[in-house]
Parts: structure tokens; sequence; C-alpha cells
């Protein structure tokens, strides 16, 4: 898909970000805000019957499944949700349901609250704590606990940020990130066999592309994946996204100047046109024309497939700043209150999302980094080009865990790099707005998410 993140193209991308500002904003989440009732006697997620791991013994069940994996990555995941239903035949059977993102996030809510969502979803990370605050989801804890999963089975950033507030809402099934994709002829070019690691071999080889020919050898996003790019390079220069509390947006820092400077810098080093559409970028590099672009593992079997012509390899991105870091992203199982209704549909729930966990060998065929250290060290997975990226764990960042934040994102931190990529405002000044304009969103996520 190009120019996409996994299961949706650029343009559903932004569109989900932009559902995800609606959604906030209109309350379709409020109507969750009491939690979903779990019979009867009322009750809240945190009441559902808890797992004590064994055998299934219950009568047989029908768990309703959704996730947005429309798009390459959607048959391995077919594949797993077969590979299930075969081996937990007359006893659990997993029904899919793919939609796309954009719809899927602003419908589960009120479908949930109506009883005809999923039982048993997946949802990225940055969407884990919106759900959570709105007890839509329910904690998985004892689902950790009895089936023996731990932290050091998992890279840590991604373990941890299925915390929210002190308790398990989600076990992550994989690691998506940015890479820094290379075009092998062009390497050539510039005398070199591996894409630079750091700055200086950066720059210094995009000088040499010039030189050679190629008029623009990296171009620069000013949408999508460009915040990511911004985030990656805040983190490499020592930078946050936001305070602990959640309270004020820290990403206008010297940090985030340094960062937004360097990526409106090429463009005035006349590395990249003045203006780049959506998705030109990957297309750019798609056709032969662009020596380097960053953007995400989900590409590898895009470019596998549909540019049989070009050579191409993928790294790790470059050290721009002070330190390796890189944007990440995870899918997440998690289990609704839709389900904590029935006690034989939270069992089977859960034995369903720990198959899936182990079993993902499938899933890295997507194009993913498994979450698991275990699945990562087979031999079949070891093998793939994306697990390399995780030899050094500490490299992956994840949005933190704040309820909202998709809205503060699209509103406030994606607008101040387009406007500073365009040349519109120095980077100090359009990430002085936008955080301006993200501490009054930040704040009013705080009272909308309350308990």
């Amino acid at each position: 898909m190009p120019g996409t993140p996994p299961s949706g193209t650029a343009v559903r991308r932004r569109a989900l970000l932009k559902a995800a500002g609606a959604l906030a904003g209109t309350g379709m989440l409020t109507a969750c805000g009491s939690g979903t009732e779990l019979g009867a006697g009322g009750g809240t997620p945190d009441d559902a019957p808890s797992f004590s791991g064994g055998e299934y013994d219950g009568p047989k069940v029908t768990l309703q499944y959704w996730n947005g994996f429309t798009g390459g990555d959607g048959p391995h995941m077919r594949a797993m949700v077969e590979a299930f239903n075969k081996e937990y035949a007359g006893r659990i059977e997993v029904r899919n349901t793919t939609r796309r993102w954009e719809d899927l996030y602003p419908a589960m809510p009120t479908a949930i609250t109506a009883g005809k969502g999923p039982d048993v979803a997946v949802v990225h990370n940055d969407w884990v704590a919106t759900f959570a605050a709105r007890r839509t989801l329910v904690p998985l804890d004892d689902v950790v606990s009895a089936l023996g999963m731990k932290e050091s089975d998992f890279i840590p950033a991604v373990w941890q940020a299925g915390v929210y507030r002190g308790k398990r809402y989600s076990v992550p099934l994989d690691v998506h990130c940015l890479a820094d994709y290379a075009n092998t002829r062009h390497l050539a070019r510039a005398g070199l066999e591996e894409p630079p690691a750091d700055r200086s071999g950066y720059e210094d080889a995009l000088a040499e592309l010039r030189d050679a020919g190629i008029k623009h050898p990296f171009w620069m996003p000013n949408k999508w994946p460009a915040h990511l790019m911004f985030m990656s390079l805040l983190w490499q220069f020592g930078g946050e996204l936001y305070s602990e509390d959640g309270a004020r947006a820290l990403w206008g820092s010297d940090a985030g100047v340094e960062a937004l400077s360097w990526m409106r810098e090429q463009v005035t080093r006349g590395h990249s046109p003045a203006q780049v559409a959506l998705d030109a970028q990957y297309n750019a590099f798609k056709n032969g024309r662009v020596g380097f672009t960053w953007d995400g593992i989900w590409q590898i079997n895009d470019l596998r497939s549909n540019a049989e012509d070009l050579d191409w390899r993928m790294a790790p991105l470059p050290v721009i700043g002070e330190r390796a870091a890189v944007w990440s992203a995870s899918h997440n199982f998690v289990l609704t209150s839709q389900a904590a209704k029935d006690e034989n549909k939270v069992q089977a729930a859960k034995y369903f999302v720990d198959y899936m966990s182990k079993q993902s060998t499938e899933w890295a065929k997507a194009g993913m980094i498994p979450a698991r250290n275990s699945v990562r060290e087979q031999a079949e997975v070891a093998g793939l080009p994306q697990t390399a990226l995780a030899e050094d764990m500490g490299v992956f960042h994840f949005t933190p865990a704040l309820p909202g934040v998709g809205d503060v994102q699209s509103k406030a931190l994606e607008l101040a790099v387009q406007k500073a990529v365009l040349g519109r405002a120095e980077p100090a000044e359009a990430l002085a707005e936008g955080v301006r304009t993200a501490d009054k969103l930040l704040a009013e996520n705080q009272q909308k998410y309350a308990k």
C-alpha cells in the first residue's frame, strides 16, 4: 500500500486521524463513559470473570473479532484465525470482521454498547488508553499472570504501552516502525555499499547524489509520514512528546526545533522539492527517482511485489541527533466489555489472544516485527529483513498512553510540522503555536476522560 501504515493508504490514515478528532469531539466515546452494562446486575469491565488458564471446558462459544487488516496483511491474519478455529473446532469459533481503521474506531463504542460489536479486537497502541478510559475494554492482567507472559519475552517499550493507570488492557502482537529505504544503484553512484548510519554520512551521500545527477535525492513530505519522521528526530535529539502527567506538550523544546529544522533544511539545501504531494515521496522512490526515503516497514511486501525493477535495501533510520530512536507503533489485542457479559466468552477470548500472540510467525510474513522475543528467534522469522531492526530494542519509541492523544497529534503536532516543512513559518514559531493548541486540547482531554 503506497505510503501507508498497515492495512490502509496514507489517505486512509489521514481520514483515521480526522475520525479520531471527530470521535473525541462529538463525545461518541462518552457514550461508553460509565461503562457498558455487564448483565442484569450491572457492573463494570473490572468485574469481568477472571482467567485461570488450563483448557477451555465451557460450551461452544462464538466470538466476534474486529480488526482493520484490509490490505496485504489481511490474508495473513485470516490464515491465523483459520488455524485457531481448526484447533478449537467444536469449542470456540472466531468470526473475523475486517473494517477500515477509520471506520472501525468510531463504530466500536456504540456497537459494543448495543451488544453488536466485537468481543475481541485489534487496536493500535495509541488507542488503548482512550478506549480504556471510557471503560470499553476489560483489563487483561489475569491473562498475563495465568499464562506466564512476562516483559522479558517482549520488546519492553511495546509491552509497557499496553498499561493504562496501572492495569494492562492489551497484549501486543507486533511492532511496526519507520525504516530507511535506499536505492542500491544510487548508493553505488555515491560510492556506498550501505545506507549511511549517521548525520554526516547521510548528508554527504545526499550531496554526492546531487553531484551525480540525482536532482532531488531525498523528498521531504509535509504530510504522512512527516510527523512520524519528526517524532523520530525529536527523540533522537533527546526530546519528549508530552509531560508524564499528560498536561503539557513538550515537543516545542530545543530538541523539537532541531528536529524540525533538519527536516526543513532538506528543502532549502535542494535535496527535496519545495512541496511534496501526499505519497509522492514513496512513489518517487518506487519509480527509481529518489535515493532514500523514510517509510514504514509495511512497505516491504509492496516493494517486493510491485517494484520488481528496483534494487533496494532497508536499514534503521540514520542517527541524525544524539542517539538512535525511531517512531514505532503496535497492533494490540484487546477484550471488550461486550464479552465481559458472558463468562464463557471471556475465557474463550483470552485463549484466542494467547494463541494469536504465540503463533505470530505467520504475522511476521505480513512485514511486521513480532512483539514476542521467542517468536523473533524462530529461524523462519529471524531471517526476515524487518527483524534486523529489532537488534537494539531500545530504539523503539511509542506515543504515550494518553486518552485522546490522537486528537492532539492531528490538530496540533501534525499541522506544526506541515507548516514548517512548507516554509510557512520558522520551525520554532510553528512548534510554539502548535504547543499552545496542544496544551488546550490536553486540558480538555483531562476533563473529558477524568474518572
